[in-house]
C-alpha cells in the first residue's frame, strides 16, 4: 500500500508589514518545517515571487507548479511543491472566475483568486491535487467551488483527489457543505478532521484566534491514515500566522 503525506500552509505574503514576524525573520523556520515534516506534497498560499525563489532554492528535493509568468509585482501564487520522485503528468493554473484562463475575478470576489491543479503519478498510480485560496464572502466561495468542480469534470471520478488550501470559511459555511456532499449537486469530498474542528489561524500568537479555515479534503479511493494541525513554533518562531495542516493517506 502506497502512503502519501501532504502539508498545507498559508505562508502569509512576504510583502506584508509584519514587523518582527516579517518574512525575513521567519523564512528559515518555514524551510525547517517543510524539511522536518518531509511531506510528498506541499500546498502553499499567498506566495510572493521572492518567497517562491527562496523555498525552491532551499527545497532541493522538490519541484513546483503554480507560478504565474509574467506576474504583477505584488502577485500572490498558490504554489504546489512535489517530490522529484513523483511524476507530474499535467499541471493547470486557473482563476476562480467565469473566465478561468484569463486573469480575472468574478462572483463578487475581492481579489482574483486562483487554483493550481496537478495530475501526478506515484508508482504508476494517478493522483490529482488542487491547491487553492478562496475569497471571503459566500457568493465568491460558492462560485470558486463550482469552477473547481468544472475543472475536475474533465478527469475520471475514479482518480483519487486531494483538495487543500485556505478557504476563508468554516465547516458551517455553504461552500464547505457543498464540497463535502451535504447539499444538492455538490462534490463528494471527505473531511480529514472530526468535530470539534481545530482552529488553524493564530495571527502569530500561537493562540487560536479563528476557526477551522485551512482544509485538506479528499475523495476515495484514498484512505485517511492520520491528520494533524501543527501548532508549535520552529526554534521559537511561528512560520506563519496560520498553523500548518498535515495529513497522510493510503492509495
Amino acid at each position: 500500500m502506497k502512503r502519501i503525506s501532504v502539508l498545507s500552509l498559508n505562508l502569509r505574503f512576504g510583502l506584508a508589514d509584519d514587523g518582527p514576524n516579517a518574512w525575513d525573520y521567519r523564512k528559515e523556520s518555514v524551510v525547517k518545517l517543510f524539511k522536518g515534516q518531509s511531506p510528498d506534497l506541499i500546498a502553499t498560499q499567498e506566495a510572493n515571487h521572492f518567497q517562491i525563489d527562496f523555498l525552491a532554492e532551499n527545497l532541493s528535493e522538490y519541484r513546483y507548479i503554480g507560478r504565474r509568468h509574467p506576474a504583477p509585482k505584488f502577485w500572490q501564487d498558490n504554489i504546489l511543491f512535489y517530490r522529484k520522485t513523483i511524476v507530474c503528468q499535467e499541471d493547470v493554473h486557473f482563476f476562480l472566475s467565469q473566465t478561468p484562463h484569463i486573469p480575472s475575478r468574478s462572483f463578487e470576489s475581492r481579489y482574483p483568486r486562483q487554483a493550481t491543479l496537478g495530475l501526478f503519478h506515484l508508482n504508476g498510480e494517478p493522483l490529482i491535487c488542487i491547491d487553492t485560496h478562496f475569497d471571503f464572502e459566500a457568493p465568491a466561495q460558492m462560485g470558486a467551488a463550482r469552477v473547481i468542480k468544472d475543472h475536475l469534470s474533465s478527469y475520471g471520478d475514479e482518480i483519487p483527489t486531494i483538495l487543500m488550501g485556505d478557504f476563508n470559511a468554516t465547516p458551517e459555511s455553504l461552500c464547505y457543505q457543498w464540497l463535502t456532499g451535504k447539499t444538492l449537486n455538490g462534490l463528494d469530498f471527505n473531511e480529514t478532521f472530526k468535530k470539534p474542528y481545530p482552529s488553524t489561524f493564530h495571527c502569530f500568537t500561537g493562540e487560536p484566534t479563528g476557526g477551522y479555515i485551512d482544509w485538506i479534503l479528499y475523495r476515495k479511493p484514498l484512505g485517511l491514515s492520520a491528520c494533524e494541525v501543527l501548532q508549535g513554533p520552529i526554534d521559537g518562531i511561528y512560520p506563519s500566522d496560520h498553523f500548518p495542516v498535515r495529513a497522510v493517506f493510503e492509495l
